[in-house]
């Protein structure tokens, strides 16, 4: 049964709504950055761009790195967001436009999200780099999915346990990144961890300015939380969205943090930007490999 216009949102041209793009102008493997800015600072070191296009925050660029085919999409903030653009590229290559229906044959796309970072433990330095193996969803976007089959409950029912998590807020998820990615981009010079993603700035990551938080220790009861030797490593605003989503599409996705703060320590990079880049440059050689 085609499905309806009011569901499947497509352009005049044809393009999907958000994104503006036509299953043509993305490659199979796909990095996610945050800032739109910083499509640009990843397809410098392209040898070639064949499409560009944006909308609102989503900026796209499509091109060749040393002989491979890869696209460039910037996200926006949050988890919302990464909704939108995980079911958007699903759609590019799992569903006809043109009949509006699921494809017999599926396409799994590989994502790797290149993000900026505040480390949770001391012992995770300023500049460095980390792979999130798993991450921890707070702010609870994936339950209006059914995860049931994604889900770590041992995992989750220890942290629940351990934060004394409060029944007012959606319960906490873990889910693992893939595992194919993970072993592709491990190395001696990367970090690795459970990477907590709340669902905004302030408040949910425990900053206070004006407003009080319902739990004022909730970021040391995570700074100690621990299961069979696994800590939450860092805190941001998009990887457990990914993971969730990419799981339950049937893509494969990992996460990896340029660490440009310490809050354990207090700390900030005294260089952001090269550090960014240095992940980028690291992304795109492991992606050749």
């Amino acid at each position: 049964m085609p499905i309806k216009k009011s569901e499947l949102i497509l352009n005049p041209d044809g393009s999907i709504y958000h994104l503006n793009l036509k299953p043509e102008h993305i490659a199979n493997t796909i990095i996610f950055v945050g800032d739109q800015d910083r499509v640009s600072k990843v397809t410098t070191h392209f040898d070639s761009i064949e499409f560009e296009t944006q909308k609102r925050e989503f900026k796209t660029q499509t091109g060749i790195y040393k002989g491979k085919r890869v696209s460039v999409i910037s996200t926006g903030i949050g988890a919302d967001n990464i909704d939108i653009v995980l079911n958007e590229l699903d759609a590019l290559v799992n569903i006809d436009f043109k009949s509006r229906t699921i494809k017999d044959t599926l396409t799994s796309l590989n994502i790797i999200r290149i993000g900026t970072s505040g480390a949770l433990q001391p012992d995770i330095p300023i500049d460095s780099f980390l792979l999130s193996s798993y991450a921890l969803d707070i702010n609870g976007m994936l339950h209006f999915y059914d995860i049931n089959n994604i889900e770590n409950p041992d995992i989750q029912n220890a942290f629940i346990k351990q934060t004394s998590w409060s029944k007012n807020k959606s319960k906490p998820i873990i889910i693992s990144g893939s595992p194919l990615l993970k072993e592709k981009f491990q190395s001696n010079s990367i970090y690795e961890g459970l990477t907590a993603t709340a669902g905004g700035f302030y408040g949910p990551q425990g900053r206070v300015l004006r407003l009080n938080l319902q739990d004022s220790n909730l970021n040391s009861k995570m700074d100690a939380f621990e299961y069979r030797n696994t800590k939450i490593t860092n805190l941001e605003m998009e990887t457990s969205a990914i993971y969730g989503l990419s799981k339950l599409l049937g893509h494969e996705a990992i996460s990896l943090n340029a660490i440009i703060a310490n809050r354990a320590n207090g700390t900030f990079s005294k260089k952001p930007n090269k550090v960014i880049e240095d992940l980028i440059l690291y992304t795109l050689n492991k992606i050749i490999e």
